[in-house]
């Protein structure tokens, strides 16, 4: 079913008809496996024809406005985990990267991984629009050695170490931080709140904004990483306003993941008692 739902979020930005018809197969498995429950079914079929109602009216429609805060407060439920009904399967759970490494549990997503759909139904440009690339483009590659950059400086600042893993559990970490995690993250504050701001105040205002957003969605862990992730989220921002692809920021964001897990403490170094 996972990898089916990650085909399904793959085809997305390229093929929509082939994109939905894996989402329907794979929610049909989710319910035969008992991953969706008949109550989010019911919730995801009401999202749905909203959805729909959405994407076949004008984007100036009141009504359309209308849906489209819906979806949006639909979409923060479902990546807060907060609509019932849905059985996500624990993939590794108190699992610790490397002897410095904090333990961590992550999850086979499918609640997360339904926030692009739904965006994409109040806003047909959420994964496409026009592309404001820098004059050089020299500044792509400035853009990418900052991805490292940033991870010494969070060692520097005492928030990780240096510390080389290749865990037995990495492909299932790659697939759900791909598909389930990064793709939901950049549709949403990428893909729809930034380019909305953009459309208000401006590409750098919304480019600051959102990336501020971004850093607070973290504040369960503390100052540090609400800085931290509001300079990634700004990296991740010019990704996708240099681009005007959704994708792109996607694997900005994912080539990050992959690099702290890889070589950093993961997800944060554990203090050594005293």
């Amino acid at each position: 079913m996972w990898y089916l739902l990650a085909a399904s979020l793959f085809f997305l930005p390229f093929r929509l008809r082939i994109s939905l018809g894996l989402l329907v197969v794979s929610l049909i498995v989710a319910v035969l496996n008992h991953t969706l429950q008949p109550v989010a079914l019911l919730v995801l079929v009401v999202m749905a024809a909203v959805a729909f109602f959405c994407f076949r009216r004008k984007e100036s429609d009141v009504l359309a406005k209308v849906g489209e805060g819906l979806l949006v407060l639909s979409a923060g439920a479902l990546m807060l985990h907060l609509v019932p009904g849905f059985t996500n399967p624990i993939v590794v759970a108190g699992a610790q990267a490397g002897p410095e490494s904090a333990p961590f549990t992550f999850n086979y997503n499918l609640d997360k991984a339904l926030v692009p759909f739904l965006l994409l139904g109040c806003l047909p440009g959420l994964l496409k629009r026009p592309a404001t690339p820098p004059r050089n483009r020299l500044w792509w590659l400035i853009l990418l050695l900052s991805l490292p950059l940033l991870l010494l400086i969070a060692t520097l600042a005492g928030g990780l170490r240096v510390e080389l893993h290749y865990p037995e559990w990495l492909g299932s970490f790659m697939l759900a931080n791909l598909f389930f995690v990064s793709f939901a993250e950049e549709a949403l504050f990428r893909g729809w709140l930034q380019q909305r701001l953009s459309q208000r105040v401006g590409n750098g205002w919304g480019l600051l904004a959102a990336s501020v957003l971004f850093g607070l969605a973290h504040a369960a862990g503390g100052v540090m990483l609400i800085c931290f992730a509001t300079v990634a989220g700004l990296i991740y921002g010019l990704a996708w306003l240099w681009s005007g692809r959704v994708w792109v920021s996607t694997l900005v964001h994912f080539a990050f993941n992959m690099l702290h897990l890889l070589f950093f403490t993961y997800p944060l170094w554990q203090h050594p008692p005293g």
